[in-house]
């Protein structure tokens, strides 16, 4: 039996399918060809499934999931009034990160083991959007954080153990672009460099690092604070308050159990995961983050939409008829609405075929995976289209420094920057891939 996760949070329900209620539900106009008895032995059979009790496990998870997105929910206002000091400090403030800890966010993708809560990716990104909606530095630096547990997942288990068996809260900050200079020597490697965009890095006690390692490849490396330095280049025109700073290492020693190596992530032959571990550990690494980096865009442009309808009513006085012949801004919003609504939906529908996969003990097909990277790079391109529609006709107001629908302009653009989000390359493996080309990309 599989549970799968439809819908927008609040219209949320569990639709629980077997072979023979999934046919029901979706084949309903056969039953006049198959019989009346038929159709009564399923209407039995889809009773006694949908009466069934859940399976403790789902169960726990899914009331963790909720009790993390109502704790959230009800804190959006204050991440709202915290904007403007995220911005002058240009890092999430502390009590920001104070509400996603208690709330469990940190939590969310870290296996029971070390006290996680092993979510489904739906449940996290749902809940990051909704960050987003109030304050998208504090979903971008917060999901970057909450999502490296996953990661870790993935490692040899001692690098589990030297950073979650004295604190379960530990939090790591990451710069995954190769400029780490490597060099093997007994036991692991030397390690120095400097690395750029380490969001949420002054929240974080361990840092993730990549690097090139001769005639190998591409690894991650992990190390403690005490190892590195931050220094503080962020000055950014928009998503100031994610305090995405440089990080710089020394000549490190760095043992190779500390490491992650991108061909493991790629062939899913990662040493952290067991026939034991959670299906989710299951879900290429890859296809987290990609989403992680642009799934914040589709919450900011939700935000924008409620904004600029708030700054169009008030221009109206409240009187509605003063909108009836405004067919632009009817447009708008109606092009917007629709945007928002398939980047999520594709999101989700990714994610539901993902989760159903490695639940079944399935691995997620490679020319899949390759489409879903695709996908997650347009998110900000689609985003960038919606907050410009709606900038360029939100007033003179919207102009100003302080402006709440400015802010989200100027974040989602700011965004487009991060190299996941330029879907050029990613397009292109795509499309020569299904022409019958070998792939080229290797994190996906």
């Amino acid at each position: 039996m599989v549970i799968t996760q439809i819908g927008d949070f609040t219209r949320s329900c569990l639709i629980w399918l077997d072979p023979v209620f999934k046919h029901s539900q979706l084949g309903m106009c056969e039953e006049n060809e198959i019989g009346l008895q038929l159709s009564l032995v399923k209407r039995k059979k889809r009773t006694s499934t949908m009466n069934a009790p859940l399976n403790p496990a789902v169960n726990e998870k899914k009331l963790n999931a909720k009790k993390m997105h109502d704790h959230i929910l009800n804190h959006l206002d204050l991440f709202r009034r915290n904007a403007n000091q995220a911005r002058e400090e240009r890092k999430v403030p502390q009590e920001n990160i104070n509400i996603l800890k208690e709330a469990g966010f940190f939590l969310a993708l870290q296996p029971k083991e070390w006290d996680g809560y092993e979510l489904d990716p739906q449940d996290f990104f749902r809940t990051q959007m909704a960050i987003a909606e109030a304050c998208m530095s504090t979903a971008w630096a917060g999901g970057i954080i909450a999502v490296h547990p996953f990661q870790l997942a993935l490692m040899d288990r001692r690098a589990q153990e030297a950073v979650w068996t004295e604190n379960i809260h530990a939090r790591i900050s990451s710069s995954y672009a190769p400029m780490g200079k490597v060099e093997a020597v007994d036991g692991g490697f030397r390690f120095s460099g400097r690395w750029g965009w380490s969001s949420g890095s002054d929240h974080c006690e361990w840092v993730f690092l990549g690097g090139i390692c001769p005639g190998e490849g591409y690894r991650t490396f992990l190390l403690p604070s005490e190892d590195y330095a931050i220094v503080d280049t962020w000055n950014a025109m928009g998503l100031q308050g994610t305090g995405s700073n440089d990080i710089v290492v020394e000549d490190v020693f760095v043992p190779d159990y500390m490491t992650h190596k991108a061909e493991d992530g790629f062939l899913l032959t990662n040493p952290g995961v067991t026939a034991k571990s959670a299906p989710i550990y299951r879900i290429p690494w890859a296809q987290w983050f990609v989403r992680v980096v642009s799934t914040p865009a589709i919450g900011a442009c939700k935000e924008a939409l409620s904004l600029y309808k708030q700054l169009i009513l008030a221009k109206a006085s409240g009187d509605l008829s003063k909108l009836s012949g405004d067919t632009s801004t009817q447009e708008r919003v109606a092009a917007s609405i629709n945007d928002i609504d398939e980047m999520e939906t594709i999101m989700f529908r990714n994610f539901d075929r993902m989760v159903s996969q490695v639940n079944a003990g399935e691995d997620v097909p490679l020319e899949e995976r390759i489409k879903y990277r695709y996908q997650a790079s347009l998110v900000i391109d689609r985003s960038m289209e919606v907050v410009d529609r709606l900038f360029s006709s939100a007033g003179g107001s919207s102009v100003f420094d302080g402006s709440d629908i400015q802010q989200r302009f100027l974040d989602i653009h700011t965004a487009r920057a991060h190299v996941a989000n330029n879907p050029t390359t990613f397009g292109r493996n795509l499309g020569s891939t299904s022409l019958g080309t070998e792939n080229t990309d290797f994190f996906v």
